[in-house]
């Protein structure tokens, strides 16, 4: 099974290079024009999007194929004071040169819309804020002119007292999304609230595809031990990215594996937090026991130090290769793993 690896927005190893520069709604109400000061988010937005890439063009170098776009390339996007203002045209230029380079060396990209973004809610109003946050990163995806195969991962939300009521919310709620924004959504199993096994029902439900976080199963694993997960769990996971894959007209060769989350625990008194790097055997011994069922996975590390955990890591698979460990290292940012 071949895997490639990414990272998450940021970069450690680029000096004064961020895809996050801000500026709070307390600044921007202080400006006396606000024609200038729309100018000036512009120019911000514009300024994360060139970052962001620097930081696709230093992937492609160290032969990282996955990113994470950051949620916040344009300030204050989404806050209701600004409802007149549509960046999304100004900034069409650079949105466009971050998507042909990612397609042109073909990166597999995404957003990860925030925990704000929760379509389980109870709430109206804090559902059409999810719907607007969405929209929102769909245009972006849109802007750079990447295709569906570019997806937007979200958690299904809070239980709200009663997680089954929740979990049907979730269902009826993101399924009268207009299909264009459907289609670019994946779901996956989150550390607190809703596991493995609700997700991937959810996932069927709506037909989009599960990605499998495997520290987040970990600490909510509900009642799925590591074998019922490879066992039964993985094989329907395989199943939601076969029929996306079968909805697009793409063999899995050319794009949209399975995709996994990787972190390693920050502490024992903070299992949930994600520590600066990953542990390379515990996540290798996952991937050994679902090497049997594929030919590719692609794995995004949410490790704190960004692209340096990435190389670091695989500097962990070289070791393990020479001891004979099943992992063989291809590249900067993939490896082949032998099954059990």
């Amino acid at each position: 099974m071949i895997v490639r690896f990414g990272f998450v927005a940021m970069t450690t190893l680029l000096e004064g290079i961020t895809p996050s520069r801000t500026m709070t709604y307390a600044t921007f109400g202080k400006q006396e024009n606000r024609e200038l000061a729309l100018q000036r988010l512009e120019a911000i937005a514009e300024d994360n999007l060139n970052s962001t890439l620097r930081i696709l063009k230093h992937c492609q170098r160290h032969d990282i194929g996955m990113y994470r776009f950051s949620s916040k390339l344009i300030p204050l996007a989404t806050h209701a004071a600004l409802a007149d203002w549509s960046p999304y045209e100004k900034l069409a230029p650079a949105f466009r040169a971050v998507g042909d380079y990612a397609k042109k060396h073909g990166m597999r990209t995404s957003f990860h819309p925030d925990h704000f973004c929760v379509f389980s809610t109870p709430r109206p109003e804090v559902l059409v804020n999810s719907v607007k946050d969405l929209v929102h990163h769909v245009r972006m995806l849109e802007a750079m002119g990447l295709n569906e195969e570019s997806k937007c991962n979200i958690h299904m939300g809070g239980a709200y007292g009663d997680k089954l009521s929740a979990g049907q919310r979730f269902v009826a709620q993101f399924g009268e999304l207009e299909p264009g924004i459907r289609n670019r959504v994946t779901l996956e199993n989150d550390d607190k609230t809703f596991n493995v096994a609700e997700t991937v029902a959810a996932a069927e439900a709506t037909q989009v595809p599960m990605v499998l976080d495997i520290h987040h199963h970990a600490v909510n694993p509900g009642e799925v031990g590591w074998d019922e997960l490879v066992q039964d769990y993985w094989p329907r996971i395989q199943l939601s990215w076969e029929r996306e894959r079968a909805r697009l007209g793409i063999g899995e060769e050319k794009g949209l594996p399975p995709k996994i989350h990787a972190s390693s625990p920050k502490s024992v008194t903070d299992p949930r937090g994600h520590a600066d790097d990953v542990e390379a055997e515990p996540l290798l011994h996952f991937l050994r026991r679902a090497a049997g069922s594929c030919n590719y996975m692609d794995c995004m590390l949410e490790a704190k130090a960004k692209d340096a955990a990435l190389l670091r890591l695989m500097d962990q698979f070289r070791k393990l290769e020479a001891r004979g460990e099943g992992v063989r290292v291809l590249d900067g940012g993939a490896a082949e793993i032998a099954p059990y």
